[in-house]
């Protein structure tokens, strides 16, 4: 672990010496909160704030794993990091615990956003289910990253990441609940990673009781996502090293 905390520093410090890379990963969920849940008014303030936070983990999951590792895979510095005794356990740890920081990072955005100007009322023991909530319902969105940044060429691996990430979001109900988008959205909605997300989170802040079936759909999607992410990354080793 003390190598995979070194390797996750390291990470992390690279990550922040780029602008390009955190002034839109910490802004970008905000502004759109700010453009469309803030004149929504004081209804469902809380889920609001709750869904636009995993907007934003989400968000973080996509780019620093779906478009890091698809850049990563051409560097010479990846090449010489495969041939380290280090397990590529360690580095998908690494991976994690330094987006763990920019996910919540951006969610804490959002949320104080969110807090300032909007009626937000959480009682504590609802912010610990909500936390709790965004840590396990991004997971997939991870493993989702994970697959999308060893199947995906160098090149196509921003704009893919962006058209699934923007397009789930929409059609997810994660920035309009879902039975305020178009009908023809509306029933695709039910069959996607980012409604069980959203409903999952919706619940989580509401305070009502642990809903089942959205953690079942993400649990499925989990098992899918990893099963991609781990075929892609045997294919690409396959092809680079044997």
């Amino acid at each position: 672990m003390t190598l995979a905390f070194a390797h996750a520093r390291a990470m992390t410090v690279e990550l922040a010496r780029h602008p390009a890379y955190v002034v839109p990963t910490l802004a970008f969920p905000a502004v759109f909160f700010l453009f469309f849940a803030l004149p929504a008014g004081r209804a469902e303030a809380d889920v609001r704030m709750a869904t636009f936070a995993g907007f934003a983990a989400i968000g973080v999951a996509f780019f620093q794993f779906g478009v890091g590792i698809a850049a990563e895979r051409a560097s010479p510095w990846e090449a010489y990091l495969r041939t380290l005794p280090i397990g590529v356990g360690i580095r998908l740890v690494a991976r994690v615990l330094s987006a763990a920081v920019f996910a919540a990072a951006s969610a804490a955005v959002v949320v104080g956003v969110a807090v300032l100007l909007t009626p937000v009322s959480l009682a504590s023991l609802d912010w610990i289910e909500l936390a709790a909530a965004l840590l396990a319902g991004t997971a997939p969105f991870a493993l989702l990253g994970v697959a999308i940044g060893y199947w995906a060429p160098p090149r196509a691996a921003l704009p893919l990441a962006n058209l699934l990430y923007l397009a789930l979001s929409y059609a997810g109900g994660l920035w309009f609940r879902p039975q305020h988008l178009p009908r023809a959205a509306e029933r695709v909605s039910s069959l996607l990673p980012t409604r069980a997300l959203a409903d999952a989170l919706a619940a989580a802040a509401a305070g009502r009781a642990l809903p089942w079936r959205p953690w079942i759909a993400l649990a499925g999607f989990a098992a899918v996502f990893g099963a991609l992410a781990a075929w892609g990354y045997r294919r690409d080793e396959g092809r680079r090293y044997r």
